[in-house]
């Protein structure tokens, strides 16, 4: 178990220390410098910035880094294929062309300091055959981000040349705030059943997922309650269909569930709207800014990083 804060209280931290206001901004900045508890001007454009505080300061940076990671290049190979696959082990192990158990040791390594946390199915699999490997998450954005797009094109920014690294952001940063989204969605949902189901605790929280089926954010609680949701970040309205589909998969892994929870990005259908009820809640980006609200003093994390 990480011992750093959710992602929420992270956020919540760097949109105060950070005097942010707009939502949707504060998230695209979250994804790139959150967690390391630095000063961030959300008013300067996020390449400037990126430029000025990330690229100009590689080499201290990346001194720091090695001092977690050793300088060990499987280390760094792992840490890159989590960054930019599908966050499963085998699949990084293979992506890095690391063995099994060389791999694991690794993992180890990288979870025990405080870089990764595993996020593992909440149910295993009706059938073992469909089994899938751990899930793994960096408990930092900042991380995230530096393993996905600096330290695969470290060569030419050590050499003065930020143009490589610039292009691979270009073409992934419209994507890259996505999983911030979804996690933050899933401790907004914690934090609101808690304060809903005050005598019946949450025992499980977390995504469901094997070989054929994966659901976002699954929650349960001690007495049975158990909670669905399925997040879309398409330019489309979610529509009727999607909480068919959300509903089939449930149905497909034998998960019983008392609530459905649809976030859209985009909004909804009309249709879609009609069924709203306390058994379908709708998530938008207007619900899901009140995360923001109330910022205080309290919520600054102290943070013992270099500034940059």
């Amino acid at each position: 178990m990480s011992n750093k804060p959710t992602t929420l209280e992270q956020f919540r931290s760097f949109c105060y220390q950070n005097r942010a206001e707009d939502f949707v901004k504060s998230i695209e900045y979250f994804a790139v410098f959150g967690g390391m508890g630095w000063s961030v001007d959300i008013g300067i454009p996020i390449d400037e910035l990126i430029v000025k505080k990330v690229l100009s300061n590689y080499k201290y940076i990346h001194g720091d880094t090695t001092k977690i990671t050793q300088s060990n290049p499987i280390y760094h190979s792992l840490l890159t294929a989590i960054a930019t696959g599908d966050r499963r082990e085998h699949s990084a192990f293979k992506k890095a062309s690391v063995g099994r158990e060389q791999g694991e040791e690794a993992m180890d390594f990288l979870i025990e300091k405080d870089l990764l946390v595993m996020d593992k199915s909440i149910e295993k699999p009706l059938y073992a055959k469909d089994n899938n490997s751990d899930k793994m998450l960096f408990t930092l954005p900042f991380m995230r981000f530096w393993f996905a797009m600096i330290s695969p094109t470290y060569k030419s920014i050590k050499s003065g040349d930020f143009s490589e690294m610039m292009v691979r952001w270009s073409n992934n940063k419209h994507e890259f705030s996505k999983l911030i989204y979804t996690q933050l969605i899933r401790d907004m949902i914690y934090e609101d059943i808690k304060k809903e189901f005050v005598g019946d605790p949450i025992v499980k929280v977390g995504s469901y997922y094997d070989k054929n089926t994966e659901i976002d954010i699954v929650i349960k609680t001690k007495s049975g309650f158990s909670i669905a949701c399925t997040c879309k970040y398409t330019k489309a309205k979610a529509k009727k269909s999607d909480l068919t589909t959300l509903r089939d998969k449930c149905k497909a892994v034998e998960l019983e569930v008392d609530r459905y929870i649809i976030y859209s990005q985009n909004g909804f259908s009309s249709e879609l709207k009609k069924e709203k009820s306390d058994n379908l809640k709708l998530l938008s980006v207007r619900n899901l800014s009140k995360i923001m609200d109330d910022l205080n003093r309290d919520d600054l994390i102290e943070s013992t990083n270099k500034r940059y």
